[in-house]
């Protein structure tokens, strides 16, 4: 299993943005890694600023000392709390070619931000920044939602068992190589509603039923024999029915604090990245949410 690489956090320097830094910090700690707190001037609203009062403004300058010693102070309370290497960096331009650029710069392994915030961040997750970001880049999102008390321990892993199954669980190895997993995966009966309108009985639409339940459980335990998970390590969680609605219902009644996704799923009706899936997770669930944006052939 390959290591986590050193991590990026985007923060907007709000109050909620302390719970993502913490949540980064005890990563990078857990997995030996360098972590950058990044925080992006919005070059656009910069630039009218200058228009307004000149480059070098009073006003300028004073911003962009507030943010740098707001950020300074955050990334030393990181490094003392959770005992990890962390930099504090300020940079003015477009806050996702700024995100982007680093992340290539530090060839990190994962980038994380937060459910809410203000400004940029809060477009960055909850609008079309977000889809642009998670479209540009091959490096996995960690969304975080929750403020951080300890490690990672429940971890739900949504699995289709299309190519982008197998990075999703390696990456929530590598992120929480200590929780137990809880392997997710949905399914139905095809056209069933088709079915019944064709008059194919009750008790052959319930065979195939049984029949797509157990081929599902099949493929989850031989995924997860490929993956050499122990028992001790993972349960199965095979249900019936529509994903983004199952899966908040299960990451809730299991007591999950991470929910694991793959980019895309077996076509592009069923994207678990930019279509109804994630967003619906991201809207009505509870957990923190890692996003693996490359499949594994």
């Amino acid at each position: 299993m390959s290591r986590l690489g050193p991590l990026l956090v985007a923060t907007d320097l709000s109050a909620l943005a302390r719970h993502v830094v913490d949540r980064a910090a005890r990563l990078a700690h857990e997995a030996a890694v360098p972590l950058t707190v990044l925080h992006v001037l919005p070059g656009e609203p910069l630039a009218q600023l200058r228009a307004w009062l000149g480059a070098g403004s009073a006003a300028e300058q004073q911003m962009q000392s507030e943010a740098a010693e707001q950020l300074r102070l955050l990334a030393a309370e990181a490094a003392q709390a959770r005992r990890a290497e962390v930099e504090g960096l300020a940079v003015a331009g477009a806050p996702l070619d700024e995100i982007l650029r680093k992340a290539d710069e530090i060839d990190a392994g994962l980038i994380v931000t937060g459910a809410r915030g203000a400004g940029f961040l809060r477009r960055l997750v909850l609008g079309t920044t977000s889809e642009r970001l998670m479209r540009r880049t091959t490096r996995p999102l960690l969304v975080v939602r929750q403020s951080p008390h300890e490690t990672y321990r429940r971890v739900l892993v949504a699995l289709d068992f299309s190519p982008w199954s197998k990075q999703a669980l390696a990456l929530a190895r590598r992120v929480a190589p200590n929780a137990r997993l809880l392997l997710f995966t949905a399914y139905q009966v095809p056209f069933e509603e088709k079915l019944h309108f064709a008059g194919v009985d009750a008790a052959t639409i319930e065979l195939y039923r049984r029949q797509a339940r157990t081929e599902a459980t099949q493929r989850l335990h031989a995924l997860a024999a490929e993956a050499g998970l122990a028992s001790t390590q993972w349960e199965p969680c095979v249900v019936e029915g529509d994903a983004s609605l199952r899966i908040v219902e299960r990451e809730q009644a299991h007591d999950c604090d991470l929910t694991v996704l793959g980019k895309h799923g077996l076509s592009a009706s069923v994207d678990l990245l930019l279509g109804s899936v994630t967003k619906h997770v991201l809207a009505e669930g509870n957990t923190d949410v890692l996003v693996s944006t490359m499949q594994q052939a």
